[in-house]
């Protein structure tokens, strides 16, 4: 029975004008060359020795998440034979720079934000990221800011594979070169749909606040 305290008590909904009106904030944009794309998939099929299963913050559910990833540390990209990166994080940055010039107010506290451990991800038919998830759900991932990814292959859209941003009912399908940056707040969670056929291949990580 509910208290008569609480009855005196409501709230109702309202909308704002414009409400309806605001963007995603789903930046999207398409690398150059392609080729890169090509050059990325190679590196992770030539280094077979450094594929694990994929794992979440839980670690290792096959459940939620079920992909092999190549896990890369930003101190190894100069390493000798890991020079596509360089090439890669080239464009990212020209998209970042590029969404800020969309959203101008990042300048005012994100001008220096560094690119922590990133994967080079595959999926296979079966398989897909199927939990929607935020990227900042946590103070262990507090720090991060937005989150990217590049799709490295195209994947037909009978073949699934889509990523779906569940408060948007947004579905993105897998194109070579698309890349995309978003942020990593509980408004963008999103999961990886079923790949029902072939492989999609992507490059993703997290833009953060810097460690100092």
């Amino acid at each position: 029975m509910v208290s008569p305290y609480y009855e005196r008590f409501s709230v109702k909904k309202v909308t704002l004008s414009k409400q309806n009106s605001n963007p995603n904030f789903i930046g999207s944009w398409m690398i150059n060359p392609l080729s890169i794309c090509d050059e990325l998939i190679i590196y992770f099929e030539s280094n077979k020795n450094k594929q694990k299963k994929g794992v979440t913050a839980g670690g290792e559910k096959l459940d939620l998440k079920d992909s092999i990833d190549i896990s890369i540390l930003p101190k190894d990209m100069k390493l000798p034979g890991n020079e596509v990166f360089e090439e890669y994080f080239n464009n990212l940055f020209s998209c970042y720079e590029d969404y800020t010039k969309q959203w101008p107010f990042l300048t005012t506290f994100a001008n220096h934000l560094q690119i922590g451990e990133f994967n080079l991800q595959r999926y296979q038919s079966g398989q897909h990221f199927n939990s929607i998830h935020t990227e900042r759900s946590g103070l262990d991932s507090l720090h991060r800011i937005f989150a990217w990814m590049t799709y490295l292959n195209d994947v037909d859209i009978e073949e699934g594979g889509s990523t779906f941003f569940s408060h948007y009912d947004l579905e993105i399908q897998p194109k070579k070169g698309l890349t995309l940056i978003w942020p990593a707040e509980w408004t963008h969670a999103h999961k990886g749909n079923l790949l029902h056929a072939n492989s999609k291949y992507i490059i993703t990580g997290w833009m953060h606040f810097p460690n100092n």
